[in-house]
């Protein structure tokens, strides 16, 4: 059910943003490669615990990166019609790649754990 209405409100969101359509599609790719590069670095496996919060710490900076670069880049090549709807856009889809790495990661955890009886 999650799934549907996540999917119905990306759909109504690029519907009604269809007049700056690049600065939604800017927002969802920029959100998108900014949370997944965080997650990859975030939740590496490593046989030093010490390195824990320099993995998050390396996340933190590749998100903002890909954002200011991403942003940046947009800005440079006219992409970013209005800047409201990109915010807009990379808030929303921030929080649906967040959804979909973490259910990703739960369902990957819960496939390798032992059943209890």
């Amino acid at each position: 059910m999650k799934k549907i209405i996540l999917l119905v409100m990306s759909i109504i969101a690029g519907i009604a943003s269809a007049e700056h359509f690049h600065s939604f599609l800017l927002g969802l790719y920029v959100s998108t490669l900014a949370v997944g590069s965080c997650y990859w670095f975030a939740f590496r496996s490593t046989k030093f615990p010490e390195l824990a919060l320099l993995l998050l710490i390396a996340g933190l900076f590749s998100k903002i990166t890909i954002t200011v670069v991403g942003v940046s880049w947009g800005m440079s090549q006219d992409i970013i019609s209005s800047p409201f709807i990109f915010a807009l856009s990379y808030l929303f889809f921030s929080i649906v790649a967040t959804f979909a790495w973490f259910s990703h990661k739960d369902k990957a955890q819960h496939k390798f754990k032992p059943q209890t009886v």
